[in-house]
């Protein structure tokens, strides 16, 4: 770590990585507040930052107007959850894939091409709710192409971190793209919300469409070195089962991803239900609906900059499980809650909680990854996600039909508190046994 990272008076130590068991290395001393934007030093991080952000708002508008207009054609609570599902499934399906395409050519590319992609889609969804001739099947339709873009882009893009900016500041990177994702969730819902209100649910996807255009430029202006390609060894599918082998073995990745995966299906699932929540629960209307996101945004966005901040001056199985323990918290709460105002100081609080939890095991695996493996590491990270993604989506769609949305949103609060429990436990008894 170079001298200008850190203030005079303090210094660099070695202590125990408190979830994984591996050694890290920390700044002590004071908290020099330029180190929470240390990798905008990088010109093309700075490029990647600022039109992915513009991105991200036109994302998080047709997010937020793609579930309401789910709701209102359909009036299915199951069917919020059916989309959900059908968007993730490619994610489930072809993310190794990605993996393995991202460690063999170049991820810059890869990442070009699927935004252009995912800009034709969000603008053919406008077209076709400008025309009058949207249906549930196009709905469908689209959201499955979305997805299955989403599966080759989320690898090349989580492992092209490092590429642009450096080792030293990779976790600094991950944070500020989740800062990045979560103040686009706090500003996307609010404007989409007052569009639906205002002008029309099309304009939310053809601004997203437009926004793309960003990003687009931004990949565009980067100055990377030629890409060299890695020696080809065997074939794609060994590609990928070198990538699930390496994982495999490494038993702290194996409980990371694990636990992920239980708050992907009971935990971040509570989203889907959100246009519901905020109808049937809160009885509020479009624009309220997006601020209830925009808090929760609002929330994430403080969770990432705190991992960004302080990320390595705390213990990170506290940052991971504490910061679960306050989501599940403020969710069982939420779930009860009868009062709009109240509800959005929930959001928000859970938002941050979850933030804690994202962050931090997003960065752990990546700083855990070799550099060749890093691509397949990140696509089993997608599979997983996109896995219980949909998983979750149907379970909550299924159970708020029989159950009703506020005994679901309990449900999933109550098992990821359990989880984050019961990793508590193993993680300590490794940590005793001296594992």
């Amino acid at each position: 770590m170079g001298q200008k990272d850190v203030q005079e008076g303090s210094a660099v130590a070695s202590v125990p990585e408190e979830f994984t068991g591996e050694p890290r290395r920390i700044v002590w001393g004071h908290l020099v507040f330029r180190n929470t934007f240390a990798a905008l030093q990088h010109r093309n991080f700075r490029l990647f930052f600022i039109g992915q952000l513009v991105s991200l708002i036109g994302t998080w508008m047709q997010n937020t107007a793609q579930g309401w207009l789910v709701y209102q054609l359909t009036g299915s609570k199951m069917l919020l959850g059916v989309v959900a599902a059908v968007g993730s499934t490619p994610l489930m399906l072809f993310s190794v894939l990605g993996g393995s395409v991202a460690d063999r050519y170049s991820k810059h590319r890869i990442i070009v091409c699927t935004q252009i992609g995912m800009m034709l889609f969000a603008l053919i969804f406008a077209t076709l709710i400008w025309s009058g001739a949207i249906r549930m099947w196009q709905i469908l339709l689209l959201a499955g192409f979305g997805g299955l873009a989403m599966a080759f882009d989320m690898p090349a893009r989580q492992a092209f971190m490092i590429e642009m900016t450096s080792r030293q500041d990779l976790m600094n990177a991950i944070s500020l793209n989740s800062s990045m994702v979560n103040g686009a969730r706090v500003v996307g819902p609010s404007i989409a919300g007052l569009l639906m209100a205002q002008v029309g649910i099309a304009m939310c996807f053809f601004l997203n469409g437009l926004s793309f255009l960003a990003v687009i430029g931004g990949l565009f202006l980067m100055r990377l070195p030629k890409f060299t390609p890695p020696e080809r060894i065997g074939s794609a599918w060994l590609h990928v089962g070198e990538g699930f082998a390496y994982v495999w073995h490494n038993r702290p990745m194996r409980t990371i991803l694990i636990l992920f995966g239980i708050v992907g299906i009971f935990g971040w699932s509570y989203s889907v239900l959100m246009p519901a929540f905020a109808r049937d629960a809160l009885k509020v209307g479009q624009g309220r609906y997006g601020m209830l996101l925009s808090a929760n945004g609002l929330g994430a966005l403080m969770g990432a900059l705190t991992v960004a901040s302080v990320g390595n001056r705390i213990n990170r199985r506290v940052m991971v499980l504490g910061g679960l323990w306050i989501f599940a918290t403020m969710l069982l709460l939420l779930a009860w809650s009868e009062n709009y105002y109240f509800a959005l100081g929930l959001l928000a609080l859970a938002g941050w909680g979850l933030l804690l939890f994202f962050s931090t095991t997003n960065t752990l695996l990546q700083t855990a990854a070799s550099d060749k493996m890093r691509g397949r590491v990140m696509g089993i990270w997608t599979l997983v996600f996109g896995g219980t993604t949909p998983l979750g989506g149907l379970e909550a769609g299924t159970v708020s039909h029989y159950l009703g949305v506020r005994w679901t949103m309990s449900l999933g609060a109550g098992i990821c508190a359990i989880a984050a429990m019961v990793i508590w436990f193993i993680v300590r008894r490794r940590a005793q046994a001296g594992s």
